[in-house]
């Protein structure tokens, strides 16, 4: 499936480390990537989930060259204990999530998840739910710079915010373009050299589709359906994301940050890990994969794996 480069690949099929008759979950559809690798990597049977209903018409072709074995729901990550269980999944040996916009959506203009190229102001990965232009059109002001600072860092928030209400006071805003010379208007480029918009349109786009929300039940949900040697591996784009993972692996592998000495909760024996951690840190791109597919320079891989009861 061109236009969709899977970050990571070859490292997260390896940690999961497919078996003869087990049972995968790739949470985000996306491209498919990820699905395939699983797939030709051993007889093992996929599900594979994606809101939006474009990923998942496309995957109806994948589909038909593995039969009986790749089955697509369309449904949010955040959901995805549910509607496993009603298609009668209840155990799974592995699962893997490739965080965030799939490159798809990002270069379909039509979706306006991007400002490189004119488009409407979506940025809805589903079909139902307020747009990007319901909430810049309609938030208080200090809701939408919340919404800036939290979701995008942008420390510029209420500064943009600001110029967004004044500006729709005389006119509404309908298309990515027209955002984004707004917020270049009202911010310079850093030293990073990163288009003053990006943080923004990032915030947005995380608020429309309530990503970190998805990313922190579909953890918790994944990771208790997970058999024992079962194993989770996680690819985000953002410190936002990463955190969440990194917090949800160390509290699972028995790793958080110990309580203070002072605190009588500390003299209570700690509860067996039911996870082991099975990459130290983050694990990157390597050069070669850099300079095919430069998305990849923010990816951050992290894994664990289901200890026996």
């Amino acid at each position: 499936m061109s236009g969709h480069i899977p970050v990571l690949r070859d490292e997260a099929i390896a940690l999961v480390d497919p078996r003869e008759g087990g049972v995968y979950l790739d949470g985000t559809f996306g491209g498919g990537g990820y699905a395939r690798a699983l797939l030709d990597a051993a007889p093992c049977q996929v599900w594979a989930i994606d809101r939006d209903p474009a990923a998942i018409a496309r995957g109806a072709v994948m589909a038909a060259s593995y039969p009986g074995r790749l089955h697509l729901i369309e449904g949010r990550i955040g959901a995805l204990l549910a509607l496993l269980d009603a298609a009668g999944v209840a155990r799974l040996d592995g699962a893997v999530f490739d965080l965030g916009v799939s490159s798809f959506q990002i270069d379909d203009p039509a979706r306006g998840f991007s400002f490189r190229a004119d488009g409407p102001l979506d940025m809805r990965m589903g079909n139902s739910g307020p747009t990007a232009a319901d909430l810049v059109n309609g938030l208080p002001e200090a809701e939408l710079a919340d919404i800036l600072y939290q979701f995008g860092e942008e420390k510029k928030s209420r500064r943009i915010a600001a110029a967004i209400v004044a500006r729709r006071a005389e006119r509404a805003f309908t298309n990515t373009a027209d955002l984004a010379d707004l917020i270049r208007a009202n911010v310079r480029k850093d030293k990073s050299g990163i288009d003053p918009a990006t943080r923004s349109f990032q915030a947005l786009r995380i608020k429309v589709n309530d990503e970190l929300g998805d990313i922190e039940a579909a953890l918790a949900q994944s990771a208790a359906m997970l058999a024992p040697g079962g194993r989770l591996v996680v690819v985000s784009f953002h410190s936002l994301e990463d955190r969440i993972v990194k917090r949800f692996m160390l509290q699972a592998a028995g790793r958080a940050p110990g309580v203070s000495r002072h605190d009588p909760a500390g003299f209570a024996p700690r509860e067996r890990a039911a996870f082991r951690l099975l990459t130290t840190g983050t694990v990157a791109a390597g050069a070669a994969e850099l300079k095919a597919n430069p998305r990849a320079r923010s990816a951050k891989l992290r894994a664990m794996e289901r200890l026996a009861a």
